[in-house]
């Protein structure tokens, strides 16, 4: 497990990463529906990150962590399904869930 410190960081950065995604996908003009419903999902499973942090419960944390590591593979895969999608938008939510699988590896 993370030092408490290191993993506050690391949920912070996370938070602002899905938020600023989560934004570049509402900016789209055309953006498919399944993508913008794990968009806001994460975004919304985000803003429960600090009474996860506040737990201390590994186990929890752990979970709370998979949980968004499945969204953020819905959401991937929404993207790849999707023709003629931003360019901009897909290397955004490609990142973002690279940063969800790095943080899942590290707790694990």
């Amino acid at each position: 497990m993370l030092q408490a410190s290191e993993m506050q960081k690391r949920f912070t950065h996370l938070q602002q990463t899905v938020s600023e995604t989560s934004q570049t996908c509402h900016s789209a003009a055309t953006i498919p529906k399944d993508l913008m419903k794990w968009m806001d999902e994460l975004d919304n499973e985000c803003k429960s990150a600090k009474k996860v942090m506040s737990s201390r419960d590994e186990g929890r944390i752990r979970q709370w962590v998979d949980d968004l590591e499945q969204i953020g593979n819905r959401a991937e895969r929404a993207c790849q399904q999707a023709s003629g999608l931003d360019v901009r938008i897909m290397d955004a939510v490609s990142s973002m869930h690279s940063e969800i699988s790095d943080l899942q590896r590290r707790l694990h």
